[in-house]
């Protein structure tokens, strides 16, 4: 039955009232009832969705949306769709350094960005010629700089070597007897105040004067460096200090209790012992030392250096009795404490 021109009139104000709400609303309506199975309604409505959708991507920057759409909205979507991909290509070579670059679809939007990129093209000009001016201007500093910095490399070079030489036996390369007392007190002063127990050792080479008869003495000069080597290696290098005392005679501060350091002297001795010597002449003979090791007790402390000096004495007495009971031995002072029963001396 035809309907009347109300009837008609009521319908076109429901489309016309749904139409409103797909555009303005920010969820979509649900389609009226009597347009449910229609499919042209339908196929409006889909149309309008995918307008939407495309828009809202739009707004949030998001060009990679796939318009599939025909007709004369879609169309225009897909023009702004590919001037704004296009304007993005623009700002990104602008970006890596292209100054050229210019829009000119965006009406006056164009023409102020042409004329911000032309601005903005003069000026980094205008920088890189400063830049060129300062990167010369830095250069020069910076071989100035390396000019003094070699002049200050090499008066620091003959300083540290100077205070090496001050500081260091020549044939050994290990502290001079001056350079020892020196850091020792300054070890003993730590190990003290912390209430630690540090040892003194002695180390005299065996039959020495019977050595360079044999050999030489530029041959018991290689023998006291190899001695001084195997020490060294034995040694904790940040805790240990190491020096030559005078003649075939080394000196040792260590910075651990009697029971310790008594075993560490003991495998420096049964190196030596067990390390024969190699003379230039490519033959080898056995070397042997003797130890004498003192202690010095922090609660007994009153003056570092004279507790160093008394540690001395005692060590070098111990060393004595070493040699003269049969050499390549270690001896405690009489007056230290006496040491586990697990470890006889």
């Amino acid at each position: 039955m035809p309907m009347s021109d109300e009837e008609v009139r009521a319908v076109a104000y429901q489309v016309l009232d749904y139409a409103e709400k797909l555009r303005s609303a920010v969820k979509a309506p649900e389609i009226p009832a009597p347009f449910a199975n229609d499919a042209k309604f339908l196929q409006y409505h889909d149309d309008c969705l995918k307008l939407r959708e495309i828009l809202y991507a739009f707004s949030k920057g998001d060009l990679s949306v796939n318009i599939k759409m025909r007709g004369f909205t879609a169309g225009a979507c897909k023009a702004l769709q590919g001037n704004l991909r296009h304007m993005t290509w623009v700002v990104q070579q602008i970006e890596k350094g292209d100054y050229t670059q210019r829009i000119d679809f965006l009406g006056e939007f164009s023409k102020y960005f042409n004329s911000m990129t032309e601005r903005l093209r003069i000026t980094i000009e205008d920088l890189c010629q400063k830049e060129e001016a300062l990167t010369a201007l830095a250069v020069s500093l910076q071989e100035e700089a390396k000019r003094r910095s070699a002049v200050m490399s090499e008066l620091k070079k003959s300083e540290q070597k100077f205070k090496m030489l001050a500081d260091q036996d020549s044939l050994t390369n290990l502290l001079n007897r001056r350079a020892f007392f020196s850091f020792a007190e300054t070890k003993v002063q730590i190990m003290c105040a912390n209430q630690q127990q540090c040892c003194v050792c002695l180390l005299d080479v065996d039959y020495f004067k019977r050595f360079n008869d044999t050999f030489g003495h530029i041959e018991g000069d290689r023998a006291l460096q190899h001695i001084a080597q195997i020490c060294q290696r034995k040694l904790r290098q940040t805790d240990d200090i190491m020096g030559r005392y005078g003649g075939e005679e080394f000196i040792i501060l260590f910075a651990m209790r009697l029971e310790q350091t008594y075993e560490a002297v003991e495998r420096i001795r049964q190196t030596i012992e067990g390390t024969p010597f190699s003379l230039e002449n490519g033959n080898t003979t056995p070397l042997t030392a003797s130890f004498g090791i003192s202690v010095i007790l922090p609660h007994e402390v009153e003056d570092n250096a004279e507790a160093l000096r008394v540690a001395i004495y005692q060590a070098d007495t111990a060393l004595y009795i070493a040699k003269a009971e049969g050499r390549n031995q270690t001896r405690i002072a009489v007056e230290a404490p006496p040491i586990s029963s697990n470890t006889t001396p």
